[in-house]
């Protein structure tokens, strides 16, 4: 789902924070598309209508191909990315892969991570991840702990 302010078109997505075995499931940016290369918590955009949950399972099937369970949100975040002449509205939902759930696949992205927290280099990411990278670290070091 997208909105336009003032000429600068706003896109709402949905993405998730996946943690297995002290590790957070990362996807990265395919060649040709804006931030090609970083890496980024797998999820999309929200279309219209389509509540956020729904959309963040529908892309985390098209391109990862896993079935997940979508919890509670993590964080939300904004970002206006000048350089492409929009922003973006990041919903970070907690998530796990669905009971029976095959492993992730690069289907519709260039490749998928299970990244410790020492990997989580701000530097790997686009601009509106960056600000969740603790909240995630955390949730890391609390599946440690539990």
């Amino acid at each position: 789902m997208s909105i336009m302010v003032r000429g600068v078109q706003t896109v709402i997505v949905a993405a998730a924070v996946i943690v297995e075995n002290e590790c957070v499931l990362l996807t990265q940016r395919k060649a040709g598309t804006h931030l090609e290369g970083a890496w980024e918590f797998p999820g999309g955009k929200v279309e219209p209508g389509e509540d956020p949950r729904d959309a963040l399972r529908r892309e985390l099937k098209e391109e990862i191909g896993i079935d997940a369970e979508v919890g509670e949100i993590l964080d939300v975040t904004f970002h206006r990315y000048d350089d492409a002449n929009k922003s973006v509205l990041l919903l970070f939902f907690e998530a796990t892969r669905a009971k029976g759930s095959p492993e992730p696949s690069p289907i519709d992205v260039a490749a998928f991570e299970w990244a410790h927290k020492e990997q989580l280099d701000p530097s790997r990411f686009p601009p509106a991840d960056v600000a969740v990278l603790k909240k995630v670290v955390g949730r890391i070091r609390s599946e440690r702990s539990s």
